[in-house]
């Protein structure tokens, strides 16, 4: 039997560096949602189409499905600041196309932490005093002082 054999890449693709996970969370961490989108309430996917040159940079963007609401502008701006690596394709200058979905989600707002409510530690100290014996009088029981004392925080 013979070996299957894979044909050859005559033209190489470009690749983020990092791969396809790194390409998701630049894309999260560089999106801002649009305030006009926050207000109407919009929400879902833009599909961005993009072109890369030769040495890696996004030279073009066009919306193909839009949402509105300045999310598709922001998701091309977003997709304009990708950088990728291409390899070398025996000397020629290739234009590459891809496409990116970009998720537009309403960040949940999570409410302000309370502060909570002041507690109340009481600390009570007692003291007792005793004088010192005089050595006349042994059989007489001394007088005690007692103080005591409430502290609260």
């Amino acid at each position: 039997m013979e070996k299957d054999k894979k044909k050859p890449l005559f033209i190489h693709q470009p690749e983020y560096p990092g791969g396809p996970k790194e390409l998701s969370r630049f894309i999260q961490t560089n999106l801002r949602y649009p305030a006009s989108a926050l207000e109407e309430g919009v929400e879902g996917t833009v599909l961005v189409d993009y072109d890369i040159d030769y040495q890696g940079k996004v030279v073009a963007t066009r919306v193909l499905q839009g949402i509105g609401g300045g999310c598709d502008e922001e998701a091309c701006r977003v997709v304009r600041l990708l950088k990728f690596d291409v390899p070398k394709n025996r000397g020629l200058k290739v234009l590459f196309h891809k496409k990116a979905r970009i998720q537009f989600r309403k960040p949940v707002q999570k409410p302000a932490p309370q502060a909570p409510p002041p507690q109340q530690v009481q600390f009570q100290v007692n003291y007792t005093v005793i004088p010192a014996q005089k050595e006349a009088s042994i059989n007489e029981k001394p007088k005690e002082t007692v103080f005591q004392y409430t502290i609260q925080l």
